[in-house]
């Protein structure tokens, strides 16, 4: 079985609510956590309001001394961010959770992507990273909830490259009650950042924090 026991996971855009949620968690799982963000302040800041040994810096920084990188950065960021750090995410495994979506008065909904989709933006503009889609259904608001002890779903993880793909899975299994599901190519990562705008309609109606769980697996 594949295991991230040893790795250094940074965080581009920590500092936001889904990007501090997953920290905090994989913080308390046992892992070293690199907050980043465009300002050091912020991302030690954010840092030290989880604890558990998490640590934050600049996201050039954070890229360059992790071992797998997340990007939970807004969609608007996304391709001019991934752009200046290339050289810094060469050889990496980089986690894309971003949704590109857009909100007007009928709620969510997802933006067309020239890509195909944020990961396969990522995946263009970083030939030299292993670029794998996850955790974009994961709610920020359990994951910051210490009364929360397991946040119940799957994780769908996308991607072309299968050692990178179970090492995600594996780092999916960090969070407790959470299991990572191999959910296909990354060129299938549109249909599952596009599923986020159903999630927070669902979440809307229903007054919930709804997540996915994927039967008979």
């Amino acid at each position: 079985m594949t295991t991230v026991s040893g790795l250094t996971v940074g965080i581009l855009g920590g500092t936001g609510d889904q990007g501090k949620g997953l920290a905090r968690r994989f913080a308390l799982g046992g892992l070293k956590v690199l907050i980043g963000s465009r300002s050091a302040e912020r991302a030690r800041e954010a840092a030290a309001s989880i604890g558990a040994g998490a640590e934050g810096d600049e996201n050039a920084a954070v890229a360059a001394a992790a071992d797998l990188v997340i990007v939970a950065v807004p969609y608007e960021g996304h391709k001019a961010l991934l752009e200046s750090l290339r050289s810094e995410l060469a050889g990496k495994i980089v986690v894309d959770c971003v949704n590109p979506l857009g909100f007007d008065k009928q709620g969510a909904y997802a933006l067309p992507v020239e890509e195909g989709s944020a990961a396969q933006q990522a995946a263009a503009v970083l030939p030299d990273s292993r670029v794998v889609a996850a955790f974009h259904h994961v709610s920020a608001v359990l994951l910051m909830d210490p009364a929360v002890e397991k946040v119940d779903l799957d994780v769908l993880v996308l991607g072309d490259d299968r050692e990178a793909t179970d090492t995600v899975r594996a780092l999916a299994e960090v969070l407790p009650g959470v299991r990572g599901v191999y959910g296909g190519r990354l060129r299938n990562a549109h249909q599952v950042e596009a599923l986020t705008a159903n999630i927070i309609s669902i979440n809307r109606r229903y007054k919930a924090h709804a997540g996915l769980r994927i039967t008979d697996v």
